[in-house]
């Protein structure tokens, strides 16, 4: 079982978002289970606003820290100070989930401020565990790796699933799957978003993000550009769908980073992951009803 496994669909935290949410009724069963996400390197800070509006929402609603900058997958001269900061947000705000990318963004020294993936060789392989370990040590606990967008196929030692699964399996973190970055990935680079899936061991599976994707402006369809810019995609809700019934109830994220809606264009958004969420959880609850009455 996993830390978040209590949780419904949650939201990205925009501080634009914060006197809607304030005002959302508690009592209401809509929003029981519903939580934040928030991407930790924003508050790294002393104090000031960011601080205090994370701390009015942590009074209500449990939330996820997503780190961007960890660079997982290369040069871990500066993790200790980078996991210091983590932590001390961890200590302070006790998130459900905590949560990095299978990426590298920088190389001697220099940051790039950007997710590339990781060719899947051996040594890459050994540098991404390197990072988690490292980046486990520092904080005191397990995270989830998330998958990246790919935009260009290259060789490989191995697949995709295959070397995020044996990063798991030897440092003890989780996964969590980006059902957007994987529709993009298929998209651009031909890979099978369904056997993908049904490569990765459903306990690995702690969280699931979904968000909008735009096309390049020119080369259309062929190059998909993860910009969590625009509302989700149907194939990505799709790939959702079928996503949830090979994991089961796995807490889902919505991505917005960019052209923020309002908050009620956001919800219900929320309302249709939820709703996949609800089916799915009662899918389970009537399978072990069934097992029992068979037992019987």
């Amino acid at each position: 079982m996993h830390a978040g496994d209590h949780l419904g669909a949650g939201l990205s935290l925009k501080p634009e978002h914060l006197d809607d949410i304030l005002a959302l009724p508690l009592q209401q069963q809509s929003t029981n289970n519903l939580w934040f996400e928030v991407h930790t390197e924003n508050f790294f800070v002393e104090g000031g606003p960011r601080l205090n509006y994370l701390s009015a929402i942590r009074e209500n609603y449990n939330v996820s820290f997503h780190g961007v900058g960890g660079s997982l997958g290369s040069d871990h001269k500066s993790m200790v100070a980078h996991t210091k900061q983590v932590k001390a947000l961890i200590d302070k705000f006790q998130p459900s989930l905590v949560s990095e990318h299978a990426v590298w963004s920088k190389s001697q020294g220099k940051y790039f401020a950007d997710l590339l993936p990781l060719p899947r060789t051996q040594d890459a392989l050994q540098s991404l565990i390197d990072g988690i370990d490292a980046y486990q040590s520092g904080i005191g606990r397990s995270i989830l790796i998330e998958n990246p967008s790919n935009y260009l196929d290259f060789v490989s030692d191995m697949d995709e699933p295959q070397f995020l699964v044996e990063a798991t399996k030897r440092t003890g973190c989780g996964l969590l799957i980006d059902i957007n970055n994987l529709y993009i990935s298929s998209q651009n680079t031909g890979i099978d978003a369904l056997n993908y899936l049904q490569q990765i061991p459903s306990d690995l599976v702690g969280e699931i993000h979904i968000a909008g994707h735009d096309e390049d402006p020119s080369l259309g369809q062929s190059l998909l550009i993860d910009s969590h810019a625009v509302a989700v995609a149907t194939p990505v809700w799709q790939l959702l769908q079928q996503a949830l019934t090979l994991f089961g109830h796995v807490p889902v994220l919505i991505e917005r980073d960019a052209n923020i809606p309002s908050f009620d264009e956001l919800m219900s958004e929320r309302k249709i992951a939820q709703n996949y969420l609800d089916q799915c959880k009662n899918k389970h609850s009537a399978n072990i009803s069934l097992k029992e009455e068979v037992s019987e």
